[in-house]
């Protein structure tokens, strides 16, 4: 309310004072008088005044017009002007549209619009490391795969983009096929931004199936220095790659390399089976034994394995079942109640033909946690006390309904292997095969229900079971026969699991 009074008071007294000085410049004498080629032009006080404004604004006009001239001279010069800089805004406000709109349609996964959109902004902007990019994930979108690595090389060019540049020509390596070309590139983009972590990934991968694990072990270490893996995911995976190129080693021959190798690679994981296995052995052939059950033993208190008792038993080949028996006490007494300790002490009663005491061992893990070796087991316990082919039999059709057991297995496309490998063979992970259970398959065997008769056999009907008999249990007679017979190789766990397998 108080400001609205002052500007009305403020302007009654302009207008005041503007009629005050009209009246006295009316009310003056004298005034201006001009010649201009010999005419007199007269004025009073007002239309002096007025003149004097007149002539300031035609002066003003004057030389903004000049300054016009003088901008568009310079315009067309090709010197930068405040006209140069109105169209360069122009332009850069269209390019910079284009270039928001070929973003859009690249997320929107238009690739044509997008390319269009590229160009558009190419046009306007003139600035490659923006539009070269856009380009070239546009063309790549599109399927001009041609356009698209050309325009890569043209980011390659640039070292502000050269980063980008490889990385892009790597990754259509990859989608090509091409290994040996994207580990280079791979190698070469690394080197250029090594803390950038999916390049770190992808050479890590890439040596890993080049089976280049000297580098691949530089790159695992490179990525731990730039705070890109935790040190104790860098540790096992660092002893995965000693693992592998131990087995390379002893590939080639190298027998004091591989065990040195095989005993780094356990010391960097202790908990690393095969770690484990491969550096027993190496003990054992230098005459450690001790060591080579020290490293068993401790394996086995963090994960029991089949692979590890035949190790164990690889220590004395030549021992008596009885003598083993008392010997594997020291793996056996850690984790007693895991099912893979209940089953070895089932195999080495069996070997030593003590089946009450087998059956003691695997205990009730037929009914609580059945697999098909468990199962086996049960059959050569059955066969070994002197139960009937029907019994045994019957056991024998039970394992082809259970679950094989664990088995390693990739954590990342659940695809079964038979032996350990740094890499999955299906789709080429790398560390990420565990020992684990499969899950049971939801598809049933064709016709199984139909064959249990035939493998069983008729108790009631003899000749019928003789008919269905011969050909139908052949193999699972030969299987209980070859568990129940006594197996004189020391790694008579081993060979167990295979036939239950």
């Amino acid at each position: 309310m108080l400001w609205s009074l002052i500007k009305i008071v403020v302007f009654v007294a302009a207008v005041a004072a503007l009629a005050w000085g009209a009246g006295y410049l009316l009310e003056s004498q004298g005034g201006i008088q001009v010649t201009v080629m010999g005419t007199e032009f007269s004025f009073g006080p007002l239309q002096s005044v007025i003149a004097v404004i007149v002539l300031m604004i035609a002066v003003w006009l004057l030389l903004k017009i000049f300054s016009l001239l003088v901008a568009t001279w310079k315009f067309l010069n090709g010197d930068e002007t405040a006209l140069s800089r109105y169209f360069d805004r122009n332009r850069e406000r269209k390019g910079f549209n284009a270039l928001s709109e070929g973003l859009m349609a690249l997320a929107s996964g238009e690739g044509r619009v997008a390319l269009a959109k590229a160009q558009k902004a190419d046009k306007y902007l003139n600035k490659p490391a923006l539009t070269n990019l856009l380009t070239a994930q546009a063309a790549e979108l599109a399927g001009d795969r041609r356009m698209a690595e050309n325009t890569y090389r043209k980011l390659v060019e640039d070292e502000a983009t050269r980063f980008v540049g490889v990385r892009g020509i790597m990754k259509q390596k990859l989608a090509d096929g091409d290994t040996e070309t994207a580990l280079k590139l791979a190698e070469k983009a690394f080197a250029l931004k090594p803390k950038h972590g999916e390049t770190g990934d992808i050479l890590l991968q890439l040596q890993a199936e080049k089976e280049d694990w000297s580098g691949a072990r530089k790159t695992l270490s490179a990525k731990l220095k730039n705070g890109q893996l935790p040190r104790d995911v860098h540790k096992r995976r660092d002893a995965v790659l000693a693992l592998s190129e131990a087995k390379d080693i002893i590939d080639d021959g190298k027998d004091i390399e591989a065990r040195e190798a095989a005993i780094e690679a356990n010391r960097l994981s202790p908990d690393l089976i095969p770690a484990a296995v491969l550096a027993a052995h190496g003990y054992i052939d230098q005459g450690k034994p001790k060591y080579a059950a020290r490293v068993l033993t401790k394996a086995w208190a963090v994960q029991p394995h089949p692979d590890l008792a035949a190790a164990f038993a690889a220590i004395a080949p030549d021992e008596k079942p009885a003598a083993r028996i008392k010997r594997f006490q020291a793996l056996t007494k850690s984790k007693p109640e895991h099912p893979e300790t209940k089953m070895l002490k089932a195999e080495l009663h069996i070997a030593d033909e003590d089946f009450p005491a087998a059956r003691r061992a695997l205990g009730d893990l037929v009914e609580t946690d059945p697999t098909a070796r468990s199962v086996t087991l049960m059959a050569a316990i059955e066969r070994g006390e002197g139960a009937s082919d029907t019994v045994v039999k019957g056991w024998l059709a039970r394992a082809l309904t259970v679950s094989r057991g664990p088995q390693w297995i990739c954590d990342n496309c659940q695809h079964i292997h038979a032996d350990w490998a740094p890499m999955c063979g299906n789709c080429k992970s790398f560390d990420t095969l565990a020992w684990k259970t499969p899950p049971m398959s939801e598809v049933a065997m064709p016709g199984g229900v139909q064959m249990l008769p035939l493998i069983v056999g008729a108790v009631e009907d003899n000749s019928g079971a003789e008919a269905g008999g011969k050909v139908a249990t052949r193999s699972d007679i030969e299987d209980a026969e070859l568990i129940t017979d006594p197996p004189e190789d020391p790694s008579a766990p081993n060979k167990e699991e295979k036939a239950a397998s």
